[in-house]
């Protein structure tokens, strides 16, 4: 079982693009190290050819940010920007797609906590009627199975004509505002995948589920929960809920997505600026390589919540060979590495911009990698080089991926 093979399942298909031989002529990776003695040999070599063996693939840029046993490693690969040349910043912020996940699941688990709602709670106490229709029933779905995927209920961005929405037709649609009832009728419309509890499909619906029963819970957006809860306490500067806005905070780059054609000649397209409610409480979330460091720290380290929860938290299920040799937990996955680490977990593809999080099951030592491309990259490679120390394979790192058609963006 291959890390590739894993993160690809996490993340899901991207729409495919060419990149010219001139977007390849990019910098070579750099890093920087806080706390390595002069002289020391340099354990993140592998985390830098992994890095370049994007960049060969024809990613424009990729960020990388490490923390392990109080020393701090940064480095880049590429570009932010074709045009200008511009590195990419270690304070660069980029949209991390479905790492928002784990955000809303930290929230949900709080509360909780502070005994306001249980994870056996049906999904129909806190949101009456809003699940029905073509076999759904929100009355026999529990607020933990939308946190594992187990709800069986259908992803809206599955939807062919939404799938429509965010890929070819999304220069035109890229500013339009989604609300979260619009996504889950969209979801209803559809059957279930599977009756509740009786199998695993990851699916952007439960989690724009468990943002609106925040909202009921709370009195307030699942944003501001997510403010006042982990990104206040955690001293997360860099990270922000956009919710209908399309900027940027500065310092960012270009994101680069082929998401417009399945077209192989196609030259990217600049996807930085988009209205991110379509992603909502699964996938809006802005932020930098330092904050997620930060937060999946605190996260895996226990430090967010109490033991019963970060139990729950971590409480895997099986994904039924979706994302083969992995378990998921309530917004986190446990993943088997090839040198025998077992890392937790997330991905997040929007469009222009793939994010990895991971961290060691003691919260020691944390990584996070974003690519300001969406149609190509291995962010298996980019974990295996890091916690195993295993740098891809010359031969593979220099060759482009196959450019075969695959489906448009979805949040994964």
């Amino acid at each position: 079982m291959t890390m590739r093979t894993i993160h690809r399942a996490v993340t899901g298909a991207l729409a495919t693009a060419a990149v010219t031989a001139a977007v390849l002529t990019v910098p070579a990776a750099a890093g920087t190290a806080d706390g390595t003695a002069a002289g020391r040999h340099d354990r993140h070599s592998a985390t830098r050819s992994a890095m370049e063996a994007q960049i060969r693939a024809g990613i424009p840029g990729v960020l990388g940010r490490t923390r392990d046993a109080g020393s701090t490693w940064q480095g880049s690969a590429g570009v932010a920007d074709l045009d200008t040349g511009r590195p990419r910043l270690p304070q660069d912020h980029f949209r991390i797609g479905s790492v928002s996940k784990v955000f809303t699941s930290v929230v949900l688990l709080q509360l909780e906590a502070e005994g306001r709602l249980s994870l056996d709670d049906s999904v129909d106490r806190w949101l009456p009627g809003v699940v029905r229709g073509n076999g759904h029933d929100g009355r026999k779905i529990t607020v933990r199975q939308l946190l594992n995927h187990t709800s069986g209920i259908y992803n809206y961005t599955a939807d062919p004509e939404f799938q429509k929405l965010i890929g070819p037709g999304f220069r035109e649609h890229r500013f339009e505002t989604h609300t979260p009832a619009e996504l889950v009728k969209i979801a209803t419309a559809h059957a279930p995948d599977f009756r509740p509890g009786e199998g695993w499909n990851y699916s952007n619906t439960n989690y724009i589920l468990a943002g609106m029963i925040t909202e009921k819970v709370t009195g307030h957006s699942y944003a501001t929960e997510i403010e006042r809860r982990v990104i206040r306490p955690l001293g997360l500067r860099g990270t922000t809920l956009p919710g209908t806005s399309p900027k940027m905070p500065d310092p960012h780059g270009t994101a680069y997505t082929s998401a417009l054609s399945q077209d192989p000649g196609t030259k990217p397209f600049d996807a930085t600026e988009l209205n991110p409610s379509w992603g909502g409480a699964a996938g809006e979330i802005i932020s930098t390589a330092g904050d997620l460091n930060r937060f999946y720290a605190a996260l895996i380290g226990g430090k967010l919540l109490p033991e019963a929860q970060q139990r729950e938290l971590q409480t895997t299920v099986s994904t039924g060979g979706k994302m083969p040799g992995a378990r998921y937990g309530l917004g986190v996955a446990e993943i088997p590495l090839s040198c025998g680490v077992r890392v937790w977990s997330h991905t997040g593809g929007i469009h222009g911009s793939v994010t990895l999080a991971a961290s060691t099951a003691d919260g020691k030592h944390t990584a996070a990698f974003n690519l300001n491309g969406d149609w190509a990259g291995d962010l298996g490679a980019l974990t295996e080089a890091e916690f195993c120390g295993k740098a891809p394979a010359s031969d593979s790192a220099a060759r482009t991926p196959d450019r075969a058609p695959q489906k448009v963006m979805t949040l994964r």
